[in-house]
């Protein structure tokens, strides 16, 4: 009984700060859309744009800096980057929704670096725009299908778009490739899919995919995922269709079974345990 109480008590601090609703865990309050905002970085990669590079990326897709206010509205609806960016009037920082050991200190909230005296530093881009183009998102529905933007036409030059998975406590995301046809190269170093088996793009990557080969399809290790579309300023192609599906966590003992109406080879990750 002792034992029992121990871990409620510690399940229960683990929720602090997460939401709760019909019986299940959720990120932050309830997941919906990231309010508008959305985190963009240099072609050249990471902490690499100075404020007003920052300012004219946003502007240039129709947008603008986000403001401290609204950074924090989409985080409280499940917008997590570990990545910090400049926002209106200079400030920096990033959204934290569930820390982990080496982002957002041990904190949940906006990791704040202040107004910096010194626009010249280099960091990425927070965004404010409700009307921007498909580029990106957070989806929590049960099952969708996404696009690279502008599918079926051709996706543009210098696109970073980001699209974070999260479903029900206990639920894996079955992931189906519908159409497939992105620059390719040896190495996929100019136009590429990256595929992570969690809730950013720096743990549990997956694979890097270009060309016009379907990918096999991916189940995940847990409830959450992130892919991350990048392209170069030169050459572009088709694009891509995305499906996911929720599925109950696979056992051992089903994993060599077909467990959803998709068809293809499944490649199931090594089991971990969802995110609450």
């Amino acid at each position: 009984m002792i034992i029992l109480i121990y871990l409620f008590v510690l399940l229960w601090e683990e929720a602090q700060g997460w939401g709760f609703k019909n019986g299940i865990f959720h990120n932050s309050i309830w997941l919906e859309q990231a309010a508008g905002v959305y985190h963009r970085e240099a072609r050249s990669g990471k902490y690499k744009l100075t404020y007003a590079e920052a300012k004219a990326v946003c502007e240039f897709e129709g947008g603008r800096l986000a403001t401290y206010k609204q950074l924090e509205a989409a985080r409280k609806i499940g917008f997590h980057v570990c990545a910090a960016g400049w926002m209106a009037k200079g400030r920096v920082g990033y959204p934290i929704v569930k820390p982990g050991p080496n982002c957002g200190f041990g904190k949940t909230g906006i990791i704040d670096y202040g107004v910096r005296l010194n626009r010249s530093e280099r960091w990425d881009a927070y965004c404010f725009n409700p009307h921007a183009k498909e580029c990106g998102g957070i989806f929590t529905d049960p099952k969708r299908i996404f696009k690279s933007p502008g599918f079926p036409n051709e996706y543009e030059d210098n696109q970073v778009c980001y699209w974070h998975i999260r479903l029900k406590y206990g639920q894996r995301i079955h992931l189906s490739f519908l159409d497939f046809d992105i620059e390719d190269d040896p190495g996929c170093l100019a136009d590429y899919v990256e595929i992570y088996d969690s809730y950013d793009d720096i743990h549990g990557f997956v694979g890097r995919y270009c060309g016009d080969e379907l990918p096999e399809d991916i189940i995940s290790t847990g409830n959450v995922m992130t892919l991350k579309f990048l392209s170069d300023a030169s050459v572009t192609a088709g694009g891509f269709q995305i499906k996911y599906v929720a599925v109950d966590p696979v056992s051992k003992s089903s994993q060599g079974k077909n467990t959803s109406t998709t068809t293809g080879n499944k490649n199931f990750l090594a089991g971990r345990f969802s995110h609450l």
